[in-house]
């Protein structure tokens, strides 16, 4: 976030308890507490949003989710990988292609990711939205990398090492080193 200096957008949020994903991206990136966009559901149960929504006594609704207008790029984070469910009918993902704005796939780089991550993927194109590439999250992994960018089709977009503190300082100087900030804002591969 701080490195695109764009707009920060967790639509469902659970789990209220410690310091939200959007509070440690404020922390973390250094931008401006309005470049935060407030959740459209902040749920306290840390759970699953489907699951998280019943037990709050919370309904969500999908189709309120719209992308916010921003004057910079604008970073949209999932609950928890794309098949999450927020109600029993609609997943993430569902969401994710109503909306038909390119998607950065973030893949550990530890065993099993290369099934994962290809799925995801295979999710991704199935339902038509556009993939912008692959972030790896971890210790290289250099063969799992290659397979997964080559077997998908699609682009390496860099790897955030493993960071024993992980520091606004710490952080921008990995993603420095480690990735091209033009490569996100590049046209999705087809």
């Amino acid at each position: 976030m701080g490195a695109l200096d764009g707009y920060y957008w967790k639509p469902v949020q659970s789990g209220l308890e410690d310091e939200t994903d959007s509070d440690t991206v404020r922390r973390l990136s250094g931008l401006a507490a309005e470049r935060i966009l407030p959740e459209a559901y902040r749920l306290k149960t840390p759970a699953s949003p489907h699951l998280a929504a019943e037990i709050d006594g919370v309904a969500i609704d999908p189709a309120s989710l719209v992308l916010p207008p921003t004057a910079r790029p604008l970073v949209v984070e999932g609950a928890g990988g794309l098949l999450v469910p927020l109600t029993s009918e609609v997943v993430t993902i569902d969401v994710f292609a109503r909306w038909r704005e390119p998607v950065v796939l973030c893949a550990r780089t530890t065993l099993g990711t290369i099934n994962h991550s290809l799925l995801s993927i295979e999710a991704i194109r199935a339902r038509g939205i556009p993939l912008a590439g692959v972030t790896f999250l971890g210790e290289e992994n250099a063969d799992s990398e290659r397979t997964i960018v080559a077997l998908g089709r699609t682009r390496r977009l860099g790897r955030l090492p493993h960071l024993a503190q992980l520091t606004a300082a710490g952080l921008k100087a990995a993603f420095a080193a480690h990735f091209n900030l033009d490569d996100f804002l590049k046209d999705p591969v087809p």
